[in-house]
């Protein structure tokens, strides 16, 4: 496939009108919806800014190429512009960018426009090409030069393919005369150097700067007379992939990335991580102090264990942390979803066939809380321990993860757990570090798991449990004194309470107040569980109206778990929200309290009693008043989505 069917003249801009980084973005978007070529310009900007925050994609060198993977695009394109007077994009170089590169990719898009948006980006690599494309006035022009390259790039491939097919035929060994080819997945350098380095590139969606990096690596290290070797994780996943006979015989590692990628097989080798913007731009930095041995030594502990002292991008602590999270979070989903379904169609069921019912009973059980849902929040503690200390970290973060739950300490103390586990994983790497190197295989199979587990167990043990433990029978003992008091009032803090946090002491507290009345006391029509049913609603229905009216405010993997909210809230499944408020405490659990409240609160004042301790919207029809109790959830629901969707930061404003 040629460059310029994606890069189609009618999109093109050959005198961009922005002047800030904003406005050529918009301008650029603009250009693709004319065209048709994207479906919703909101959240493709939404993308292109989600990309953004990752790094610059001001590449520097006058070059800009803003880009997205996205259903928002219905076919691949690139908008070529072109700026005379330049404009800042917050380039890596801080030069103003001339010349516009903006990718839409589609979510499927497949092998053959991947490889010819790889061949767009390798070909940016050359400065001279790009003064050629400065001095072009019309879109056949650029169509005209962008197709010439290409048929040049494709000849000088087929000529080294041919070479290096003869070279085969005629030598009995293929090792060194290989090594002077610049084919994608032989070492590129000088055959007669025996300085020799490998190199892994990739960006979050692997479009652009994986290939850039990599052509930037290789031409640089043919100039410097280096044999390199690189490995891409772009969209197609990993190319060229390293051997283990590469890598031992390497003098030093490049890790030129803006995302995971595997490192356990690099364990002893001197390792640079950088972003791939290095790889770019720093290209000669980087091989030099890889052939130099000038990096630390990478030490893989039972996985894909941090180098010690290793030198990478700069990243915020408030970055660190919400990474950590994210990682427990996008572990925990599945249960989520998968349990929360499950729990749901068990309550229909239960409602048609009663509870001895052998499907009812099933479902429950793996659902419920013997099932996925008991998994929820040593899952969300282990994820993020492992996604800060590693493998080794694992099992600790699960364990105190499960002990959170078994004190009700709930998932803000599975949180504590995790990032606990996580820190004491790293801290007794640097206490074990002086230990004899003949023991080193002991650290990740007995001295990590064991030291790390007792400690982590012990405080959760120490800490935690008399904490939350203590709090919650207060909490319980507190809602039964004001039993006797106002009753909407009582609703109010009860339904809040619901949303405090989702699962935690507060709403075990609450539930357990309700079930307690429902059960033993004569307030047996069930007004209090009317309340508490109706606040338990409200965080997981919010979240879906928000995600649904307010989508620019999400991102797309939010807006996918938005929906199945819509299925736990009717249900009664407060968990659904959990992993939205793990990400955004502040405005979730803010606006969730206060819609929850309000829901409780007209349960009470309208007189609602529901006689049922569980069901949601499939035990509405047992309530005296199943309209009305089906209104106080909405407008309680309504009022938590309209708060949020209002509050919440849109990605397109991260910066």
């Amino acid at each position: 496939m040629r460059i310029t069917d994606l890069m189609i003249q009618e999109t093109m801009i050959m005198d961009l009108q922005a002047t800030t980084k904003d406005e050529a973005i918009d301008e650029l978007i603009a250009s693709l919806n004319r065209s048709g070529r994207i479906n919703d310009p909101v959240l493709f900007k939404e993308m292109i800014y989600k990309r953004e925050a990752e790094s610059s994609t001001g590449i520097g060198g006058g070059i800009a190429m803003p880009h997205a993977k996205t259903t928002a695009v219905n076919e691949p394109t690139v908008v070529f512009a072109k700026s005379r007077k330049g404009l800042d994009f917050e380039a890596l170089d801080d030069q103003p960018a001339h010349v516009f590169f903006m990718i839409a990719a589609p979510e499927g898009a497949g092998n053959t426009h991947l490889r010819t948006l790889a061949a767009l980006s390798r070909l940016l690599i050359d400065s001279d090409f790009i003064s050629q494309l400065m001095s072009t006035d019309t879109p056949a022009e650029v169509s005209a030069l962008f197709d010439a390259k290409q048929a040049e790039a494709a000849e000088k491939e087929a000529a080294k393919e041919k070479a290096k097919a003869e070279k085969a035929a005629n030598a009995a060994s293929t090792s060194t005369t290989d090594q002077q080819q610049n084919t994608s997945g032989v070492i590129v350098g000088n055959a007669n150097s025996e300085d020799f380095v490998v190199a892994v590139t990739a960006c979050p969606t692997g479009i652009a700067h994986t290939f850039m990096a990599e052509d930037a690596l290789k031409k640089k290290a043919q100039e410097m007379g280096i044999n390199i070797r690189v490995e891409t994780n772009g969209s197609e996943g990993a190319q060229n992939v390293l051997t283990a006979d590469e890598i031992a015989r390497a003098k030093g590692v490049i890790v030129a990335a803006d995302k995971n990628v595997e490192m356990a097989r690099f364990d002893g080798k001197p390792v640079l991580q950088r972003p791939v913007s290095d790889g770019i731009r720093k290209s000669e930095e980087l091989i030099r102090k890889a052939v130099n041995g000038d990096a630390p030594i990478y030490r893989s502990q039972g996985g894909n264990a941090k180098e010690e002292g290793a030198s990478t991008g700069k990243i915020s602590v408030g970055s660190k942390i919400y990474k950590d999270l994210m990682n427990g979070i996008s572990h925990m989903l599945p249960f989520v979803v998968g349990g929360g379904i499950l729990l749901a169609i068990s309550f229909l069921i239960e409602q048609l066939a009663g509870e001895d019912n052998p499907l009812f009973q099933l479902l429950q059980t793996i659902g419920g809380g013997t099932g996925a849902f008991h998994f929820l929040i040593p899952v969300l503690a282990g994820f993020i321990a492992m996604s800060i200390g590693d493998r080794p970290a694992l099992m600790p973060g699960m364990v105190g993860g499960l002990m959170a739950v078994n004190s009700n300490a709930g998932f803000l103390g599975g949180l504590a757990a995790g990032f606990l586990a996580g820190y004491v994983v790293i801290g007794l790497r640097k206490l074990f570090k002086g230990l004899p190197k003949a023991i080193d295989g002991l650290k990740p199979i007995l001295l990590y798991p064991v030291f790390g587990l007792l400690i982590v167990g012990a405080i959760s043990f120490y800490v935690f449990d008399p904490i939350f433990g203590s709090l919650n029978t207060w909490l319980v003992d507190a809602l039964g004194n004001l039993g006797t008091g106002n009753a909407v009032l009582l609703g109010l803090l009860l339904g809040g309470m619901m949303s405090i946090d989702m699962g935690g002491p507060f709403n075990k507290a609450a539930y357990t107040f309700a079930i307690g009345v429902f059960t033993s006391s004569g307030n047996t029509d069930g007004a209090w569980m009317a309340a508490v049913m109706a606040g338990g609603m409200v965080p997981p229905l919010a979240i879906a109206l928000a995600t649904t009216f307010f989508k620019s405010k999400f991102t797309e993997q939010e807006r996918k778990s938005g929906l199945t909210n819509y299925v736990l809230g009717f249900s009664f499944i407060t968990e659904g929200a959990i992993p939205f408020a793990a990400a955004d405490p502040l405005r979730v659990l803010t606006s969730c309290i206060l819609g929850s409240a309000v829901a409780g609160g007209l349960t009470q004042l309208w007189s609602i009693n529901v006689p049922a301790p569980h069901g949601g919207i499939f035990v509405a029809a047992l309530a005296n008043h199943a309209l009305l109790f089906l209104l106080a959830v909405a407008i309680g629901s309504v009022i938590s989505g309209l708060i949020l969707g209002l509050w919440k930061k849109s990605p397109t404003l991260v910066k």
